[in-house]
Parts: structure tokens; C-alpha cells; sequence
């Protein structure tokens, strides 16, 4: 896969992250990049795990707003991003890594929940880069976090086997994945990490009610989960859709660190 995907058209680098299992352990000759998940935010859920591959890693990359909860916890150089320049520091990490040095990429929570797109990048310039040099890639390896997903789950008390997840927090076209809500929603309880600051908890809402969803269904909008500033806002479904509307920070009561979790009815007495 090259560096000029368009998200509306392909090729998604998440596809390219999951167009292959990993290998065995032990079957590397090198140590292998990692691509971290450091939780929510509050380290307390940064696991043992993936502390050591930061600390031991010799380049970190990562947007600036996940590399500063994890800064203090190693020594390598940090190659720090947002979207504009995220191309420019995921080739310089992908020279760095060819050079023999250990890498680790940084990510929110858990890259199995949101962030294949970000695992697909890393693992296309860590390829790219090593066979325009000639040499063998190094291989990345996902090192699983806990999620705000996680954490939303036990807040709302939404068992993920009965749960119907779905991600809106990517690029490219949403139109399955809320179609995926529409089906499932009453039948299923709901957790849904929105997209900002177009698909929001209030968008959502409004789009099932339009899709014949109860209006009286609970919403709980769970917002900067673990941190010190947590709180949790509870709606019917109706309720929550009066906050539809708008696609910039101003049009919406909540920040970008939200879960949506829409509950199914309960009998506690079967």
C-alpha cells in the first residue's frame, strides 16, 4: 500500500493493518515495532505491558495530544504529529526503525477498538521504507490497552456480549457502521465511540429515533472517562436529540472525549 490513500476511495489503511494475522512469537530476528495502547488517559490504566515497550523503545511517534500522558515514562526521542504533519513523522520514525533502532507508536486506548487506520500507517511506512532500502521489514505488533469502551461498558453495566460496538471516531464513509445501530438498537444495548464533531451523541440519537427507535430508550453520554474531570450525562433518547445539529465544537454540549452507550430494556426480574 502506498501513502496516497484517499479515505473516501481506498485503500483504508485499516484494511492493510487487518489484511494479515501476526506471526508466531518468536519467529522475528529482530525486535519488532510496537503499536501501543496507553488506555484512557489516566495511567493508572496503562498496562505493565505497554509501559515496557515505551520505556525500551529508542523513538516514540505518536499525536501530541497521547505522546504527552507518556512522555515521562521513557527516554527515546519523541517524533510528536497532528494530522497535517502525521505523514512527515510517521517517515521519519519508518527511516529510524530501518536504521536498527527499537520503535513504538503510541495510541488512545486501545488500537483494537478504534485504531487500525493509525496501525495500518505505521505498518505501511515501516514496509515502505524497508524495501526501498532492501532490507527485511520489521515486524509490528499490537500491544493491547484498555479502552474507554472498556470502561463505558462497566459504567453503563452494557455487557459486551450484549452489546452492539461501533466505531464513528475514523475518516472515510459511516454509512454501514450507523446502519449497523439502526438494526441493532433496542434489541442490543449500543456503545458508540462519535466522530467530531459531526457525529456526535446528539446526531446519534436523532438518527435512530428517525429510524424507529424508542424514544423513552436510556442514553448515557460518558465523557472523559478515568479522568479527573469524568462525568457522565443521562438522557432518554429523545432527550439527547435536542443536542443534534451542527458539525463544529460549538454546536455541541460535549467535548471529543465521549462514549455513547444507549441501553436496551432489562426485566432484573428474569
Amino acid at each position: 500500500m502506498s501513502d496516497d490513500y484517499d479515505l473516501e476511495s481506498g485503500p483504508d489503511p485499516a484494511t492493510f493493518a487487518a489484511g494479515a494475522s501476526e506471526p508466531d512469537l518468536g519467529s522475528e530476528t529482530d525486535d519488532p515495532v510496537h503499536v501501543v495502547g496507553i488506555g484512557p488517559g489516566n495511567l493508572e490504566y496503562l498496562t505493565p505491558r505497554g509501559e515496557r515497550a515505551i520505556r525500551e523503545a529508542d523513538v516514540l511517534v505518536g499525536f501530541s495530544t497521547v505522546v504527552e500522558f507518556v512522555e515521562d515514562r521513557t527516554e527515546a526521542d519523541l517524533l510528536t504529529c497532528g494530522y497535517k504533519d502525521e505523514a512527515e513523522a510517521l517517515s521519519a520514525f519508518g527511516e529510524r526503525v530501518a536504521d536498527g533502532e527499537t520503535g513504538a507508536a503510541v495510541a488512545m486506548g486501545d488500537p483494537n477498538h478504534s485504531g487500525y487506520q493509525f496501525v495500518g500507517k505505521v505498518e505501511n511506512v515501516v514496509e515502505r521504507v524497508a524495501d526501498r532500502r532492501g532490507v527485511e521489514p520489521t515486524p509490528v505488533r499490537v500491544v493491547p490497552g484498555i479502552s474507554s469502551l472498556q470502561v463505558a461498558a462497566s459504567r453503563a453495566r452494557t455487557p459486551m456480549e450484549d452489546t452492539e460496538f461501533v466505531t464513528l471516531h475514523k475518516s472515510g464513509d459511516l454509512e454501514a457502521d450507523v446502519d449497523r445501530l439502526a438494526t441493532a438498537v433496542g434489541e442490543r444495548h449500543l456503545l458508540v465511540l462519535p466522530r467530531p464533531f459531526d457525529r456526535m451523541p446528539g446526531d446519534l440519537a436523532a438518527f435512530l429515533l428517525e429510524n424507529g427507535a424508542d424514544p423513552d430508550l436510556e442514553a448515557l453520554v460518558l465523557e472523559k472517562l478515568t479522568l479527573a474531570d469524568e462525568e457522565i450525562h443521562r438522557f432518554t433518547l429523545e432527550g439527547l436529540a435536542a443536542h443534534a445539529g451542527g458539525d463544529g465544537k460549538e454546536d455541541t454540549p460535549f467535548s471529543d472525549l465521549v462514549v455513547l452507550a444507549v441501553r436496551r430494556p432489562v426485566d432484573r426480574t428474569d
